[in-house]
């Protein structure tokens, strides 16, 4: 598709009716066939049994592994379905043989859960966390990191597009530093996976995480990690069970060869139809088309809001995608959010909790976050820009 029908794309998308969502970044509205496939699974569920339904089902949840490779250009055995992206990034973290001394390089703009499992590491192996500066822009620098990559790093593990703003961090550069460094590389693409192209051989990445309920569109739950192929062997998983290896003797067991070594036996079977079903979706339109969309009603949302009296932007980097975030003078994030819901407006808020190093440094509590997708409308952005301007006059 070379173009988007964007209306035909919101009658598809039921809850366009119902809600302005601009909490993309948190979980996307799904569409029908998404929907409707998550259904039809669990009505088969009911009516034939779980295994029974997995079994006749089969083929359909196989081809997650399909339209995730090439979502991300990579063959479909370097995929690795699981419940969520966290889940997927520790798999991949904790597979890590580190011992103290070892230095993990990662950035100022890092995901809570993945710093906690940092410290959780320093605390228990004695590994020292090494954090890249940013650069003028707000950008993770890309000198800092080869300056602070020596003998002792054991891995560079980055966050693409962080939680708490549009910036876009220059992963394929850093991932051209990792390589020529020879040092492994983990990409946390959580929110920009859908967003924007993602390609893994450009990135050089050794391990990527990604989630089903953001840009995806797909069902809360769900998510993926890929594991280059080339490396997988030197990787065990942190747990395994009778899908990841094969208990060959009394004493032994052999794991998988392929990615699904990273994987559980238990799996949301119905999540991961949706997810196959989500990601196909995205491909049959475009993520080079749909991002451009994204993009450019992002910059109609920073452009209008720069209008408003008492809103300050908080969008760092060089470039800058479909998350904006905010502040307001006198007024709590969390008041902000609330009032809008009362207008059916959807927005979220990211707490200094959820990006520590970033938001501290910056002196900011919280933010608002309201993050576009290519369904909604220009309509969607003046209304909420007006609506924001009548919540800021009314008291806490």
């Amino acid at each position: 598709m070379h173009s988007l029908k964007i209306e035909k794309l919101r009658q598809d998308t039921p809850g366009c009716s119902q809600v302005l969502h601009l909490n993309n970044a948190g979980a996307s509205l799904p569409p029908i066939p998404v929907l409707n496939a998550v259904k039809n699974h669990l009505d088969l569920e009911a009516n034939r049994g779980g295994y029974e339904a997995a079994d006749y089902h089969f083929d359909q949840s196989e081809q997650l592994y399909q339209h995730a490779a090439r979502l991300i250009n990579c063959d479909p055995e370097e995929i690795a379905f699981a419940e969520n992206a966290t889940r997927a990034w520790e798999m991949a973290f904790y597979s890590f043989k580190l011992q103290k001394g070892d230095k993990i390089v990662t950035s100022v703009c890092e995901y809570a859960s993945n710093y906690l499992a940092f410290l959780h590491r320093a605390k228990q192996q004695g590994v020292e966390i090494v954090v890249i500066a940013n650069d003028e822009t707000g950008q993770l620098d890309l000198e800092d990191l080869e300056k602070k990559l020596d003998e002792k790093v054991k891995l560079i593990a980055l966050t693409h597009v962080p939680t708490q703003g549009g910036l876009i961090n220059p992963i394929v550069a850093a991932g051209k530093i990792a390589k020529k460094h020879g040092v492994p590389y983990l990409v946390d693409t959580t929110q920009s996976v859908g967003q924007m192209p993602i390609d893994v051989q450009e990135i050089g990445c050794d391990f990527l995480c990604a989630t089903g309920r953001k840009y995806l569109r797909g069902p809360r739950g769900t998510g993926f990690l890929y594991a280059r192929k080339s490396i997988i062997s030197q990787y065990e998983p942190p747990f395994v069970d009778l899908h990841a290896a094969q208990w060959i003797a009394d004493n032994d067991y052999q794991l998988r060869t392929d990615a699904r070594r990273f994987e559980t036996w238990e799996q949301n079977v119905a999540g991961k139809i949706g997810l196959a079903v989500a990601i196909h979706y995205a491909l049959e339109l475009g993520i080079s088309v749909t991002w451009q969309r994204i993009q450019i009603l992002a910059a109609q949302l920073r452009e209008r809001l720069k209008t408003i009296k008492g809103v300050t932007l908080q969008d760092l980097g060089k470039n800058k995608c479909g998350i904006v975030t905010f502040t307001c003078k006198n007024k709590e994030p969390v008041f902000i959010q609330e009032q809008l819901r009362k207008y059916h407006i959807n927005v979220s808020i990211s707490l200094q909790e959820y990006a520590r190093l970033d938001l501290a440094k910056r002196n900011l509590a919280s933010l608002v976050r309201a993050s576009v997708h290519y369904y909604n409308s220009e309509e969607e952005i003046e209304k909420f820009c007006e609506t924001l301007e009548s919540v800021l006059h009314q008291p806490m």
